[in-house]
């Protein structure tokens, strides 16, 4: 018997395509909340056309909550110095990775700031790949990540904790098509465009009408 997929995060190098860090959930959700806001054109008042019409993907928003747990890992102290030492804060430490440049990033721009250079681009986070079994794995921004540690060891290291995480997903729009991203999201997309192919089509006898 296989064992059970998890879900989880992965950075990825947006131009070599290197995988940077794989963040694997301990526990898998019991909820997933998927949000999809039609994007419709933004057309003038009166403008019928653009009633049947959408001005691209859907802007997707996904939100779960997870929880870790270093209890398992107390039980077998031999095997997890680690989290013997630090309890959970290295985990913890991997999701906030996500959400922060790196600290040599902002030396670096602090001192092309401290140089007279009036205009420093924002620090380019690495590609984010939300990834919830082989058929969805999506380009996102974490939009939230919240995080309440519920229950310490003796020198205070967090043991146990549950995380809130936002994400919004990332389209071609966002990214371009030539982006690793946007190729990712269009084969995300093509993914649901199967899914909804194999649930067919009911009857519109079912809904009581036989012609439209």
């Amino acid at each position: 018997m296989s064992p059970a997929v998890k879900g989880g995060i992965v950075a990825v190098d947006p131009k070599t395509g290197a995988t940077l860090r794989v963040i694997a959930l301990q526990y898998n959700p019991d909820q997933l909340s998927r949000s999809l806001q039609v994007r419709s054109p933004a057309g003038e008042a009166g403008d019928r056309s653009a009633a049947v019409r959408l001005a691209g993907p859907a802007t997707e928003t996904l939100r779960l909550e997870a929880e870790i747990d270093a209890t398992d890992h107390l039980e077998r102290p031999d095997e997890h110095p680690s989290t013997i030492e630090a309890g959970i804060h290295p985990q913890l430490a991997a999701l906030e990775s996500l959400v922060n440049p790196p600290t040599q990033t902002l030396t670096a721009n602090d001192r092309v700031a401290n140089s007279g250079t009036l205009e420093i681009l924002p620090a380019q986070a690495p590609l984010t790949l939300f990834v919830w079994g082989r058929n969805r794995v999506v380009p996102v921004r974490i939009t939230e990540l919240s995080i309440t540690e519920e229950a310490f060891d003796p020198a205070l290291n967090p043991i146990r904790a549950r995380v809130t995480l936002a994400m919004r997903v990332l389209t071609v729009d966002d990214l371009g098509f030539e982006h690793r991203g946007g190729a990712a999201f269009m084969g995300y997309l093509r993914s649901r465009e199967q899914m909804a192919g194999r649930a067919g089509s009911a009857p519109l006898s079912a809904l009581g009408l036989e012609v439209i």
